[in-house]
């Protein structure tokens, strides 16, 4: 008995330390509660789109110890937003700027898109219309069947704007982007309309034997109020677009849309995290095999209409105080200005130290002068 105890305390000890060191190996033991806090679901659109490349691209970049983005594929800004406001684990949605007008226009819970915030505007995504060589000219589509994508997608809703406000009546298709392809091959629709963050790796790769080509936009009228003038070169889409004939065209803003959660609460949490982690690291997306939208993005533009998230604000004012002079520098820099000095820069850093000694005398002269009075 005492020699299987004696055995059975060796094969413990054993195990004990293999356990010690596959844990020394591996790392500290996962922690579910931990890796969920950390998780936040970003909605983009396609997988032929520039909105999922995007936030692979966030997922990439941003992806660490306390933060992990999952992608997920979308339907289309109108139905991003719907998401964003009704649909759990999705945390951020990309969109396009006039996508929240059409939730207003549906009568959604008034109170739900009043609460809709921005953490930062993207990029201007261009309006692209595929059609076959014999359609020169857009007004040329009356009546002919045109695709414009899914119901609820940002595409459908700017196609139906653009051609309102241009006075343009096509019968309108609502296929995938990606069956619309084939339908165009097979002449059993005229066009098709995809809005979108230049250049699409779809239309790029649109096998189009000379038969189609993409059409200009004009950018007239009602049109100037909602949209951007854009252009097609020929870099962009070689067998779209000819060689020194470049394609004007529109573009939309999109941004990166979220709830106003309650402060504090959990969801606040999740975006305030990522808020710090994409504002504070964003030179890392400017970097070599990053989408090229990315070098189109400022992250303190305002859009119309749309209230900043409050943990992107505090951000930003954070970081607009630290870029700040110091009050003493701006006294120096207004002394020399006002008196007309010009001197080196290795001059002005003596005299600043000289303006600085100067001033700590005079207080210190004040505070003595202070007392004895």
């Amino acid at each position: 008995m005492r020699h299987w105890l004696r055995q059975a305390g060796i094969a413990g000890a054993v195990l004990a330390a293999a356990l010690s060191c596959a844990q020394a190996q591996t790392g500290p033991a996962f922690a579910p509660s931990r890796a969920n806090a950390g998780t936040l679901g970003v909605i983009s659109g396609g997988a032929d789109g520039t909105y999922i490349r995007i936030a692979a691209d966030l997922a990439n970049v941003l992806d660490g110890e306390d933060l992990r983005v999952l992608p997920m594929i979308g339907r289309g800004s109108l139905q991003n937003l719907r998401d964003i406001m009704f649909l759990r684990g999705v945390d951020i949605g990309i969109v396009q700027m006039d996508a929240r007008e059409q939730l207003k226009a549906e009568n959604l819970q008034d109170s739900a898109v009043r609460r809709l915030r921005f953490i930062t505007r993207l990029y201007n995504e261009e309006v692209h219309i595929i059609a076959s060589r014999e359609i020169t000219d857009l007004r040329q589509l009356e009546g002919r069947k045109v695709n414009i994508d899914k119901a609820g997608s940002g595409t459908n809703l700017t196609s139906r704007l653009i051609f309102e406000k241009l006075g343009i009546k096509p019968e309108v298709t609502t296929f995938d982007q990606a069956s619309s392809y084939a339908k165009l091959k097979s002449g059993e629709i005229q066009a098709a309309v995809y809005v979108a963050g230049r250049p699409v790796r779809a239309i790029a790769e649109f096998q189009t034997d000379g038969r189609f080509h993409l059409l200009s936009i004009p950018f007239e009228g009602e049109i100037a109020e909602s949209y951007f003038p854009a252009r097609f070169e020929n870099g962009d889409y070689p067998q779209l677009v000819g060689k020194d004939k470049p394609v004007e065209t529109l573009a939309v803003g999109s941004l990166l849309a979220v709830f106003n959660w309650p402060e504090n609460s959990d969801r606040y949490n999740r975006v305030r995290r990522f808020v710090d982690a994409f504002f504070s690291r964003f030179d890392e997306f400017l970097q070599p095999g990053r989408h090229p939208k990315w070098k189109e993005v400022n992250l303190a533009a305002d859009v119309p209409g749309w209230e900043r998230v409050r943990p992107a604000q505090d951000w930003l004012d954070r970081a607009a105080a630290a870029s700040r002079p110091a009050p003493q520098v701006q006294s120096f820099e207004t002394f020399i200005k006002d008196r007309g000095i010009n001197v080196s820069a290795e001059q002005r850093e003596v005299l600043f130290r000289e303006f600085l000694a100067w001033q700590s005398d005079r207080q210190r002269a004040l505070r003595r002068s202070a007392r004895q009075d």
